[in-house]
């Protein structure tokens, strides 16, 4: 799967592919999206990075602040297919490509699905989910989430224990039993806001 973004400019719009760690957005030319056409916005003015498993946007600090659906956002966001991210007056679409399958890249993207909000969690179901996802912000090229044993160790418990919680949590999120049910778990509890990525990157 390879995501772009599509940048609206006044000749009409642009298909940029996100590539690399980090793709910065801003009025200088020195940024990989130039929005050069935009006096509201800021010479940098936000960034793109490359979680490994999802990319996200961060402000940088600009003038006129930056949105994600009409949300002022005040931290990074991880985003998903069909996201529109504003810019002072700039429109710009987050895309995710799918493969076909034989290596090709589908033409069509990948259809934006309403986010069902997270089901209610108890205290310790949420701490698991935040040691289970902690790996996914680290700076390994490969991150996986955690494992059983440490999460166990980071929370003080037995493993008995976390398995008892993921089991809780599989169901809340009608994780299906096959394939890595944590990884599905994982992607499903970011993707659905569960865990924020500040409760992540929290010592």
């Amino acid at each position: 799967m390879s995501s772009h973004l599509e940048v609206s400019t006044p000749s009409g719009r642009d298909l940029v592919p996100l590539s690399g760690q980090r793709v910065t957005l801003g009025k200088a030319s020195s940024n990989a999206v130039a929005l050069d056409h935009d006096e509201t916005v800021s010479r940098l003015h936000a960034v793109f990075e490359n979680l490994g498993f999802a990319w996200s946007v961060r402000d940088l600090g600009s003038r006129n602040g930056t949105y994600l659906n009409g949300e002022r956002i005040t931290a990074e966001r991880v985003l998903r297919s069909g996201d529109e991210v504003r810019v002072g007056r700039s429109r710009v679409i987050f895309w995710e490509v799918r493969d076909g399958g034989d290596g090709r890249l589908d033409e069509e993207t990948v259809a934006a699905a309403p986010i069902e909000a997270p089901p209610r969690l108890t205290r310790r179901e949420h701490d698991v989910l935040v040691v289970l996802c902690r790996p996914l912000v680290s700076d390994d090229p490969f991150p996986e989430p955690a494992s059983v044993r440490r999460m166990a160790g980071e929370l003080f418990v037995t493993e008995a224990a976390v398995k008892q919680h993921l089991q809780n949590l599989y169901d809340k999120f009608a994780v299906p039993a096959e394939g890595d049910r944590r990884v599905r778990l994982a992607n499903e509890a970011l993707r659905r806001g569960a865990v924020t990525l500040a409760q992540l990157r929290a010592t």
